[in-house]
């Protein structure tokens, strides 16, 4: 397998291989003003400004490019960000229902949960959400039953946990840090426990309400082997935080996604946040142009993961990663 190296935060937007829709089978739904096609406005609702976030938008956008629509002549994007505040994302669906949108972007879960409840009219797609049944934003992965569907990012959580024991076979207690106000962040962190205990590990967990608390709920972990950064949205705003903390004490850290090994962690077996937005923008071109109904279009999800690694962090946090995990790492962190 080919090793990708990483030397920035966000991946690159990739270049995912589609066919593109012609502006000209889109009649009465796109295409510029002079052939007389409507020009598409689509609101993106942000929670918060964090890689795997950004990386997801890019996608969604460049999903778009690719079917031949032009930023600022066949497409708008109306671009708002919550900055983690769950009032600010209330707020922006409120605006964005009353706006003259064609279709909205909700990325990560307490924005998809605002515009699932305050926008009616317009349909809405979502990404970065872990679990949107237990969110209560859609009534069923295979039938969302309203204006809403979208992209999960649930994540293989027990082959991550599985990481820690194959860097680590000692390692008996594994620390947790996340938000109690987000669902998707409880989904992980009950797998994460599951899988914990089948790998005969136990689960330390600490919550917090925002990203300054972050330091002091680590520290609080205790005498932990490794700590796993779950992919919620205070976690990833802040991550530098956890690392200080493990750096400074020489505790093994895996995460739930690439961008938190770039950002540090060790390890990781996850999702491509760039073409999960890509794949929810392909979502939203079917509805846009194609008229298909979200109350009928499942959730999707992605097949494939990749696993990352930072050999540098492992030898700032006292680590020679196994020959054998090296030898399967798709992406290596410089």
């Amino acid at each position: 397998m080919a090793i990708t190296r990483i030397r920035r935060t966000a991946f690159a937007v990739a270049g995912i291989a589609t066919a593109a829709l012609a502006l000209s089978a889109c009649s009465g739904t796109a295409g510029n003003d002079a052939d007389g096609g409507e020009k598409f406005t689509v609101g993106i609702s942000q929670f918060v400004q964090a890689p795997p976030l950004d990386a997801a938008v890019e996608g969604f956008k460049q999903a778009f490019a690719d079917a031949g629509y032009v930023e600022g002549e066949t497409v708008e994007f109306e671009e708002q960000n919550a900055n983690g505040e769950v009032p600010t994302a209330t707020t922006i669906a409120q605006t964005f229902a009353g706006d003259n949108l064609d279709l909205v972007l909700a990325v990560a879960t307490p924005s998809a949960q605002a515009a699932m409840q305050n926008i009616a009219d317009v349909p809405v797609v979502f990404t970065a959400v872990t679990d949107p049944v237990a969110a209560d934003i859609v009534e069923s992965d295979e039938a969302p039953g309203s204006n809403v569907t979208g992209t999960s990012d649930m994540n293989p959580v027990a082959d991550q946990i599985a990481l820690i024991k194959e860097i680590d076979p000692d390692a008996k207690k594994i620390g947790t840090v996340y938000s109690s106000g987000e669902v998707n962040s409880e989904v992980q962190v009950k797998l994460a426990r599951e899988a914990a205990e089948a790998e005969g590990m136990e689960l330390i967990e600490q919550t917090v309400t925002n990203a300054g608390e972050l330091k002091q709920a680590t520290e609080a972990l205790g005498d932990v082997d490794a700590i796993y950064t779950p992919g919620d949205n205070l976690v990833i705003s802040g991550l530098g935080s956890i690392i200080s903390v493990a750096e400074e004490r020489g505790i093994l850290v895996v995460g739930a996604d690439a961008e938190h090994v770039s950002g540090g962690a060790v390890a990781t077996l996850g999702i491509d946040y760039t073409k999960l937005g890509y794949q929810t923008g392909e979502m939203a071109i079917r509805i846009l142009a194609d008229g298909e109904d979200p109350a009928s279009m499942p959730v999707e999800t992605q097949s494939e993961f990749e696993l990352t690694i930072n050999p540098a962090a492992a030898e700032r946090l006292g680590y020679e990663l196994p020959q054998g995990l090296v030898d399967r790492a798709a992406n290596v962190v410089e």
